[in-house]
């Protein structure tokens, strides 16, 4: 069951909005995601690098990956991963996989693709599932309300009217 976000998520929610925003700036799609260890510390982060490397280089696969090479099976279990929009399919499978705790998110997907749709922008190539019904016994939180998710939303509005 998804939960709402906790007023301790808010800072590291606006962690991932700065990385968005950065993401945006280096050309590529709204999206930053960073990892909190069990004691609150970010201990890793990134941002969408599609452009980059790859399609596939979401902000929580390279997460994922960095988690697998730099963490025992029991330190992942405990992290939580803060994000600026609901896992896609890909990005659930590698939580899941992986082992990590707790995912709070920013948008959802579905509002993602409302937005998308009000902009005229052409759908995604897949469908998206709500993240509970990929990963299995893991805390979600999100989407979040309020100023939040407006920032979030403008972030995406900036960058398609730059295409």
């Amino acid at each position: 069951m998804v939960q709402q976000l906790k007023q301790t998520d808010e800072k590291y929610l606006r962690r991932c909005l700065e990385l968005a925003n950065e993401s945006v700036e280096a050309g590529d799609e709204a999206f930053g995601s960073v990892l909190v260890s069990e004691d609150g510390r970010i201990i890793a982060e990134a941002r969408n690098r599609v452009n980059e490397k790859t399609i596939l280089a979401h902000p929580e696969i390279d997460l994922a990956y960095w988690a697998a090479e730099n963490l025992s099976k029991e330190e992942r279990t405990k992290t939580t991963m803060y994000t600026t929009g609901e896992h896609c399919p890909m990005c659930s499978a590698a939580h899941g996989w992986v082992g990590l705790g707790t995912l709070v998110y920013l948008s959802s997907a579905k509002q993602l693709g409302e937005w998308q749709t009000d902009f005229n922008l052409p759908s995604a190539p897949i469908n998206f599932l709500p993240v509970e019904d990929i990963i299995k016994n893991v805390e979600v939180r999100g989407p979040a309300k309020g100023d939040l998710l407006g920032e979030i939303k403008k972030i995406h509005e900036i960058n398609w009217l730059k295409k």
